[in-house]
């Protein structure tokens, strides 16, 4: 259960402050303890980086409360914080987190990303729909990151409620158009729809609107059981379709027609990535660690003249990219596993 906003301003975000003070003033003690962890627990200074990614990622916290609260004062306590003078400083907030994060994953966890295609700047001056594959821990950050860092663009994206635990996620992003919303199996679906259709309206030209049509990360588990869920309904012809898909599930369309309805003048930016999705658990990442991996992306861009016009007709082409997605992540994993 998710606390009240009120628990949430004045006791979860003064104690992420504290803690960031307290971890400062331990610093040396906590470095040397972890080093010395490091030497006995397998991997290559496995401890120390992440007991560092840890204190990088709390000394942020601390840091972007601080600001968002100085924000919060300067625009009247609140009374401007929606105005778009204001916006604009909280997107440069969402820059500054994600890319130090980024450059520390690089750094500390030696992760390079590839990105193959054309890239959203061959839209500038239109709005975005960006139809992502959902699959092991950061992909979300990875295309909000490119989103702001790379291409420039302002995203907005429908989220789970409990990210809200995150004291800076739950204020920087209550504060910019996205949407928290309470999965409920079997009850959310039009919820969805609804917060999709508010939140895809009046897109400008630098927005992006972000959408993970699988309705959360992938493991076979969870692809067995989209499947199973698709044959009680009926929907035999889906379901054998899905069973087709090996690297992904089949997408839930109610999202992504809600989307391409209210933002009708907005190009569609597929994103397919691999190279974590076998990490699904913390004990996952751990024994990866440092990951020294290439983390593969690929952007397909459709312009919205060529997006299908009936319903039926975007459902079948919604699950044929979800199919060309699915090949080019088998295609990949191939190359890596032959070693090129």
């Amino acid at each position: 259960m998710l606390p009240p906003v009120l628990v949430r301003r004045l006791v979860l975000a003064p104690a992420i402050v504290i803690l960031a003070v307290l971890a400062l003033t331990t610093l040396p003690v906590v470095v040397l303890v972890a080093a010395a962890l490091s030497t006995v627990l397998p991997g290559r200074w496995r401890a120390l980086r992440v007991t560092w990614m840890a204190l990088l990622y709390l000394g942020l916290e601390a840091v972007g409360l601080i600001v968002l609260f100085v924000l919060w004062v300067a625009s009247g306590f609140g009374w401007k914080i929606r105005s778009p003078r204001f916006q604009l400083a909280h997107y440069a907030i969402v820059r500054w987190f994600l890319q130090i994060l980024f450059w520390e994953c690089q750094r500390v966890l030696h992760v390079r990303v590839a990105v193959e295609g054309p890239p959203p700047t061959t839209y500038d001056g239109k709005p975005l729909l960006i139809l992502s594959r959902h699959a092991g821990p950061g992909d979300s950050f990875l295309v909000v990151h490119a989103l702001v860092n790379w291409y420039a663009r302002e995203p907005r994206i429908v989220l789970k409620d409990t990210l809200q635990w995150d004291p800076a996620i739950d204020v920087l992003l209550n504060r910019l158009p996205n949407r928290f919303i309470r999965p409920e199996p079997g009850r959310s679906g039009p919820l969805v729809e609804r917060q999709v259709g508010e939140l895809s309206r009046n897109l400008d030209e630098n927005d992006a609107f972000v959408i993970f049509p699988e309705g959360g990360n992938f493991t076979e588990h969870r692809r067995k059981r989209a499947i199973e869920r698709l044959r009680r309904k009926g929907l035999i012809d889906e379901a054998q379709r899905a069973e087709q898909l090996r690297h992904v599930m089949a997408p839930k369309p109610g999202g992504v027609l809600a989307a391409l309805t209210n933002a009708e003048n907005a190009d569609v930016v597929f994103v397919a990535h691999t190279g974590v999705e076998h990490m699904t658990t913390v004990l996952d990442v751990w024994r990866e660690l440092p990951m020294d991996r290439v983390i593969e992306m690929r952007w397909w861009c459709v312009p919205a003249d060529e997006v299908p016009e009936d319903s039926d007709a975007r459902i079948d082409w919604l699950f044929q990219w979800w199919t060309t997605i699915d090949d080019w992540i088998n295609e990949r994993q191939a190359t890596a596993r032959q070693g090129g």
